[in-house]
């Protein structure tokens, strides 16, 4: 007796059909699982015929063979139990249907209980791609599996729901399709509850309109993590394209909200100062996503820059030019995308009172000057917005005057940012921060005066060619702000303004 099985494997992002060839025949009794699995993938045989005398059906006392095709790639990990189980039942008679169109993905206990797996979303929308109609899941990965639009999803909590349903002795119900709440799209942190640093947050204003790396500079306590931790309130919502990429890479990991599985906030990663390179990056045996890619289309904070080590800071220029990482391992290369937005703060030296207005600096000039030196020179090129936070003043902690919410600052970034939809329609680029160097004169017009003030900018603070490159790309921002097709002298001089701090820290 032969029976075809179709399942769903998984390397990094990418899903792969997977079709468990059942074949029961005469012989010595044995169970044999074939077609490069690794040891979740041959433990199963003990998980499946536990799970046979649980559910009160023996198990053939034949020759089972187990082919999980193709057999050149890898399986990984325990996806495939369900599949193997449900192809069992079909090599028996147990099911009767026609199951071309049908997927089964989950790991089978050994009382029969089908149990959550990572990487449910994008197998399903492989599923999808693949013409499958229907997808059995674990019941707690159901919710997240209904992400994908064209596809019926059943739930499993046990094996028995399996008999269960194609005996029509109790058919499982589809899962309901899920539906974002708009209260679910912000945080409740707000720009209100931040007292002056006007100048601070309309940088960042510009670095959310725009996808602009941003780095603060400022003294202790004053309000650099605070401010950060806000910047995604005044980002504009998630689309769902970009929502569904960004759970994909969440569900990989195993770390989606079983309430809310699809993600529809801006992520906001902080990863301590201890954490290393590959743990940035991503890696493992098999590779998983680091810190960088579960920022993707959001922000990834770094904060007290200088303390991350030099390897794990130096690992994140590649990445933030191709918005995509690549980790090569001995079971095969993988590519996890981030697009994210860098925003670091830091101390200007040890004691983190070097310029302050009335604390004294307790550093010498060359400890000062070896610490802020571990911030590479390639890297802060690479921060298109730098701005100096200075101690707040008491008249602003002490008033009593509201400041300006996120919902009303994300009012005037969401303006900018449909007006950079609408130049880069039928392209890949979303943002400003995004723009390629084939179309930077195209779509960064700059008036005669605007372009007298960057060439002497230019020649006279000695900049990069990506340092020029990216001073246009604020520039280009500050003038969608203010609603402007061309840019123009004011737009370029804010630009500059915010490409200053490492003439100030660093070429002193």
């Amino acid at each position: 007796m032969f029976a075809k099985i179709n399942s769903l494997g998984l390397l990094g992002l990418n899903a792969f059909a997977v079709q468990a060839e059942t074949e029961v025949s005469k012989g010595t009794p044995c169970f044999d699982i074939v077609g490069l699995g690794d040891t979740a993938v041959k433990e199963s045989r003990e998980r499946i015929r536990a799970a046979f005398r649980s559910a009160g059906l023996k198990f053939p006392l034949a020759r089972v063979i187990v082919n999980l095709a193709p057999a050149d790639t890898k399986k990984t990990g325990s996806v495939h139990d369900l599949a193997i189980f449900a192809a069992l039942l079909k090599a028996t008679g147990e099911i009767t249907d026609d199951l071309d169109r049908t997927a089964f993905i989950g790991e089978v206990s050994l009382n029969g209980d089908v149990r959550h797996v990572n990487g449910v979303l994008p197998m399903v929308l492989m599923a999808e791609k693949e013409g499958f109609d229907t997808v059995f899941v674990p019941a707690e990965n159901a919710y997240e599996a209904s992400v994908a639009e064209g596809i019926t999803v059943y739930g499993v909590e046990n094996v028995r729901d399996i008999i269960g349903h194609f005996s029509r002795e109790a058919v499982l119900i589809p899962q309901k399709k899920y539906e974002v709440m708009p209260e679910e799209w912000f945080d409740t942190v707000d720009f209100a509850d931040v007292k002056g640093q006007q100048t601070v947050k309309k940088a960042m204003e510009y670095a959310a309109a725009g996808g602009h790396n941003l780095l603060m500079i400022g003294p202790p306590g004053s309000g650099k993590s605070m401010l950060a931790k806000r910047l995604s309130t005044i980002m504009p919502a998630m689309t769902f394209r970009e929502s569904v990429e960004t759970t994909n890479i969440h569900s990989v990991c195993g770390i989606v909200s079983r309430e809310n599985p699809l993600v529809v906030k801006r992520p906001f990663r902080a990863p301590h100062h201890t954490i290393s390179a590959a743990g940035l990056s991503g890696g493992g045996s098999v590779p998983r996503p680091g810190e960088i890619s579960l920022a993707h289309n959001g922000i990834l904070f770094l904060d007290e820059l200088p303390e991350f080590s030099r390897q794990a800071l130096e690992i994140l220029r590649q990445p933030l030019e191709d918005k995509q990482v690549t980790i090569s391992r001995a079971s095969g290369t993988v590519t996890y995308p981030c697009s994210f937005m860098l925003v670091a703060a830091m101390n200007p030296c040890p004691c983190g009172y070097f310029g302050h207005p009335t604390r004294k600096c307790i550093c010498g000039q060359k400890q000062a000057r070896a610490y802020i030196n571990k911030i590479s020179g390639p890297l802060l090129d690479r921060f298109d917005i730098q701005v100096e936070v200075a101690p707040v003043e008491y008249a602003h902690l002490s008033s009593k005057s509201k400041e300006e919410s996120s919902a009303d600052i994300r009012e005037r970034v969401q303006r900018a940012r449909e007006i950079q939809q609408e130049r880069f329609k039928g392209t890949d680029i979303t943002c400003n921060a995004g723009i390629t160097s084939n179309i930077l004169q195209e779509v960064c017009p700059v008036t005669e005066a605007g372009n007298e003030l960057l060439k002497g900018v230019f020649e006279k603070m000695g900049l990069s060619a990506r340092a020029y490159d990216r001073i246009l790309k604020v520039s280009r921002t500050v003038a969608d702000m203010e609603g402007s097709e061309m840019i123009d002298r004011p737009h370029i001089a804010k630009a500059v303004q915010f490409r200053s701090l490492d003439r100030k820290y660093w070429n002193e």
